[in-house]
């Protein structure tokens, strides 16, 4: 019996598993490519057809590859590639969506101005964040980044640290004017404070910088830093804070910076996949350079 060589790999279809592991999903890849969700299943069903097995599995709100489907990728990549080389030019624009997942502070006092610098070189690249405050296991479908507290543990991901910051203890001043001030940590027993909300904290390195103030009960607490802030500058009680976000305040004084000085690190979480995209290629430059530039204060120096 004849045998005929099989033929070569569709790249219309390489190209639909390509967004769809930039992606994690069915719908938002069919959007970028301009294709229902049905011809997007159609399409990879046709590609594992052509491989002989499955290229993606479900994963937790999403799709991931399967190792036949991180083979495929590599070729799928080249015809990315290919076809942009059609038109390349030298002033060649970068464009494209992000998605990231990361805490409150790290959103806004990070991410968020180095997207604003990144836009003003390349206008056409947009980023999406979704806040949450947790210690990477496995990282979120359908996120291109994660920034964590505490080393992640993380398959089929790259895990990167990426700066580390200053946790301290702050007061107002009015609420300073009306109670004592603490000068040893036997002197915060029973006295109030602003924090994480301990049954829904499950980073470690969050929790051991709670124990470095023992006895103290809860006053207000919240899963959003930003609210820790608000809350100590309204004389709530005494705020375990990143420097970074409370020493911009004249009205919150920090307190004993000898015994209480938490250093927290901040790593990345990224799938191999979406680091070859040029538009995360770019905002992971513009975000290290914000990093460099605001170093001081994540440290706590002024």
């Amino acid at each position: 019996m004849a045998h005929f060589p099989a033929p070569p790999l569709s790249a219309d279809d390489l190209l639909v598993l390509l967004a769809v592991a930039r992606t994690g999903r069915y719908t938002t890849a069919g959007q970028q490519l301009g294709l229902n969700h049905t011809t997007i299943a159609r399409r990879i069903s046709a590609l594992e057809a052509q491989l002989g097995g499955r290229v993606v599995s479900r994963a937790d709100g999403g799709w991931e590859l399967t190792p036949l489907g991180t083979r495929a990728l590599t070729a799928a990549e080249d015809v990315e590639r290919a076809l942009g080389g059609l038109d390349a030019r030298d002033d060649a624009r970068v464009e494209g969506l992000i998605r990231l997942s990361a805490t409150d502070g790290f959103s806004g006092f990070v991410a968020a101005p180095a997207m604003a610098a990144l836009q003003e070189r390349h206008p056409d690249v947009r980023l999406e964040i979704v806040t949450a405050t947790r210690q990477a296991s496995q990282q979120r479908a359908g996120a291109d980044l994660e920034v964590v507290v505490g080393r992640p543990q993380v398959r089929r991901a790259r895990a990167v640290h990426l700066a580390d910051y200053a946790l301290g203890l702050y007061a107002s001043r009015d609420y300073l004017r009306r109670h004592p001030a603490p000068e040893t940590l036997d002197d915060l027993a029973g006295k109030p404070l602003v924090y994480f909300i301990e049954s829904m904290l499950h980073v470690d390195s969050l929790d051991d910088a709670r124990r470095a103030v023992p006895g103290m009960t809860d006053a207000v607490a919240s899963t959003n830093v930003y609210v820790h802030v608000d809350a100590t500058r309204g004389g709530a009680g005494f705020g375990l804070l990143p420097a970074f976000l409370a020493d911009p305040h004249d009205d919150l004084v920090r307190l004993m910076p000898d015994l209480v000085a938490q250093r927290l690190p901040y790593w990345l979480v990224a799938r191999p996949e979406a680091l070859r995209q040029p538009a995360v290629a770019a905002f992971l430059d513009a975000l290290q350079e914000r990093l460099v530039a605001v170093r001081p204060q994540l440290l706590g120096a002024r």
